[in-house]
């Protein structure tokens, strides 16, 4: 994986797989949606990930005080979004521990796992490029890149950060980061959930399985989850 360089088009032809690694894609996940799945397949074909590891936050620092549904509702959605793909898996990691979800000892612990298991850490973080330019205000971030490299993805009107940026605030560990070049969609779980508040259709948006365990289960259909 090159050195802070961009991805290649997204119609260049998928890397060969390297054995043994992995993506993790984390977040809240309130709810998983199209646009992460469609991030965490160009991910793993533009990186030759052997797995995309799907995982849900606990406790997400950053949204201490915003409403979150319960760790089961996320992770049950995630695990119906993602039963398709062979390639793509979930892990307990973060809602199965308690206090804050800190990204660094998430990556630690799977690098943990994967040693005790006798293969060698090959981890890549998958970041929205929103998420990314917060990462220098991060919980620890130096520690963070020892442990993994971070692919960055761009959104539908937000490019991942200049080399000067990265030079800036990662000297050194530039080497750590690769930006690729999409899929630059336009979807977020907040404006999902709103529209399941005000009745309106999730299709398209997230998976059916998805949209049926949220119309079954009732989620999003208190005011506090509206928009506007």
């Amino acid at each position: 994986m090159g050195g802070a360089a961009l991805g290649g088009p997204l119609t260049s032809r998928p890397v060969p797989v390297v054995p043994g690694s992995l993506g993790l894609m984390g977040g809240t996940f309130d709810p998983v949606h199209v646009g992460h799945l469609a991030v965490a397949e160009e991910a793993r074909e533009a990186l030759g990930l052997e797995r995309v590891v799907f995982v849900p936050a606990g406790v997400p620092p950053h949204k201490a005080t915003a409403p979150v549904t319960a760790a089961g509702h996320r992770v049950a959605m995630v695990e119906l979004a993602i039963a398709g793909n062979a390639a793509f898996a979930l892990s307990r990691v973060e809602v199965d521990r308690t206090g804050p979800s800190w990204t660094v000892e998430t990556v630690e612990q799977v690098a943990a796992a994967e040693r005790d298991a006798g293969r060698q850490p090959d981890l890549t973080l998958i970041l929205s490029a929103e998420t990314f330019r917060g990462l220098p205000w991060w919980h620890e971030p130096e520690r963070l890149l020892v442990s993994c490299r971070i692919a960055v993805v761009p959104r539908a009107v937000l490019d991942a950060p200049g080399d000067g940026w990265l030079a800036e605030h990662f000297p050194g560990v530039e080497a750590r980061i690769v930006r690729l070049a999409g899929p630059r969609l336009d979807l977020s779980s907040t404006d999902i959930r709103g529209r399941a508040a005000a009745g309106r259709s999730l299709r398209y948006l997230v998976p059916d399985t998805v949209a049926a365990y949220i119309g079954d289960h009732g989620l999003y259909q208190d005011d506090v989850w509206r928009t506007n």
